[in-house]
């Protein structure tokens, strides 16, 4: 049975680890060739990986001229890569708010530039934007990132009416609470791990937090030709979370 990316060239950006891990392996289980793109190799030398800097438009040209050299072509770009800090506005500096903007939303621009030219010698191809529920709803202190995701959901629907008559879709997929490591040791730090994790799993209607794995998934489908005729949309993947309205815990009983 054909396997919906085979003989696809993707390249995935902050691949080495994470969601980033997780879409670069469920896109090569279904079927495509697959660079990861990243700062550091993975720890376990498992995937195919080329050094890459989303910050540095040469490490872009770069990494995108090694993935021809190689495959030949690029048909899938997922732009993972991201960065998060958490602080008060009044102490955000103007490089904290630029080094932000600089990682989460001028590396995609970046990445989708020197992409696209390439889709179009192949007929057309498919962009995977990872932005974020806090494109639109966020937690306190995020203001820096809260706006970048919200440029990355804004940016997705831009390439979609640009380059869409080449043949190029562009959707982006806004995951939750998802259990990676980063996410993983902010639990850890807290003094009551097991009342935290069971707390996040309330804020879900399914009952539990995500798996990277779950946003492979969805990257593969949007992908993919199944999602042939969607384009310029916005995929939440947060167990329902942003539909669940909060109530008082005394209301709850």
């Amino acid at each position: 049975m054909t396997k919906p990316l085979e003989d696809k060239v993707a390249i995935v950006t902050g691949g080495s680890q994470g969601i980033g891990r997780a879409i670069v392996e469920r896109m090569a289980e279904a079927g495509a060739r697959v660079v990861a793109g990243d700062l550091m190799p993975p720890a376990d030398g498992a995937l195919e990986w080329c050094t890459l800097d989303v910050t540095d438009e040469a490490s872009i040209a770069n990494f995108i001229e090694e993935t021809l050299s190689k495959h030949g072509g690029i048909d899938v770009l997922v732009n993972n890569a991201g960065i998060m800090f958490e602080k008060p506005l009044e102490e955000q500096t103007a490089d904290d708010w630029d080094r932000m903007m600089a990682v989460n939303l001028r590396g995609p621009f970046l990445m989708a530039k020197h992409a696209a030219p390439h889709m179009k010698a192949r007929g057309g191809g498919a962009i995977v934007n990872v932005g974020s529920i806090e494109g639109y709803a966020c937690n306190p202190n995020h203001t820096a990132y809260a706006a970048s995701k919200g440029g990355v959901h804004g940016l997705s629907v831009a390439l979609a009416v640009d380059l869409g008559p080449h043949g190029i879709r562009s959707n982006a997929i806004a995951p939750g609470w998802i259990d990676t490591d980063l996410n993983r040791a902010y639990v850890d730090r807290h003094p009551n791990r097991e009342l935290v994790v069971e707390e996040l799993a309330k804020l879900h209607p399914v009952g539990h937090i995500g798996n990277p794995a779950d946003i492979g998934d969805a990257a593969v489908w949007l992908a993919s030709d199944a999602a042939r005729f969607i384009t310029g949309q916005l995929i939440t993947l947060d167990g329902g979370r942003t539909k669940q309205l909060s109530l008082p815990d005394i209301l709850r009983s």
